[in-house]
């Protein structure tokens, strides 16, 4: 522990921003980590197909009943669609799957923007530290080089350390880009089989499935 307090201190004034990014990333890995693990206990195919085995039966009510209270985004999408099959089932769906794929994408941007920033800290640190090393340099003049190795030691922990909090913020963000991905496509496959069994039962004709595309990440 002692270690890395001197190897903080020896980062000089940007390894406090690097911190507090560090920090900020932890709390969004961990804030998004928890709703994905909440995303995957509220899914419930089993409700789903129930849901659309009541619609292709006609029984539109108690599909819609069936929808109250559930968790499940897809299952608060057809829902939705459901209750408005009236006049835009589709348009209802396309909504709620974009309320839906929101959540979803909540607080990705920061870890993008911390991602894209702490590199860049690191530069800006090591260009201080340059600029130290310079300074000290010229006031001990070359008789004492060594006096210029703690701002050479500032420039290479604060490149090393930006390099580190984007490297492991560059891991969880992938995953839940994936898993945001993978999310609206299940959107977009079960809104289309709700469509294509409203249609198939009322001869209505929806215009295109709900695009919950997670595009723009």
């Amino acid at each position: 522990m002692n270690f890395l307090v001197d190897i903080f201190q020896k980062g000089g004034p940007v390894m406090w921003a690097l911190l507090g990014c560090s920090v900020l990333a932890l709390t969004m890995v961990i804030e998004r980590a928890i709703f994905w693990w909440r995303h995957s206990m509220s899914v419930d195919d089993e409700l789903i197909e129930r849901i659309l085995s009541l619609a292709e039966n006609r029984e539109y009510s108690k599909a819609v009943a069936e929808c109250g209270g559930a968790k499940d985004p897809a299952v608060k999408m057809i829902g939705a669609g459901l209750a408005h099959r009236e006049h835009c089932l589709g348009e209802a769906m396309a909504a709620r799957a974009a309320v839906e794929v929101e959540k979803m994408k909540r607080g990705m941007p920061v870890l993008d923007t911390i991602i894209t920033m702490s590199p860049m800290l690191g530069i800006l640190g090591t260009v201080t530290g340059i600029i130290k090393s310079f300074n000290l340099l010229g006031e001990s003049g070359l008789d004492d080089p060594r006096a210029a190795t703690a701002g050479l030691g500032e420039a290479l922990i604060t490149t090393a350390a930006g390099l580190v909090v984007a490297l492991v913020t560059l891991l969880p963000h992938n995953y839940f880009v994936a898993r945001i991905q993978s999310a609206a496509q299940r959107l977009e496959r079960i809104g289309s089989e709700l469509e294509v069994v409203y249609a198939r039962r009322t001869g209505k004709t929806e215009g295109a499935a709900p695009d919950a595309s997670a595009d723009g990440i």
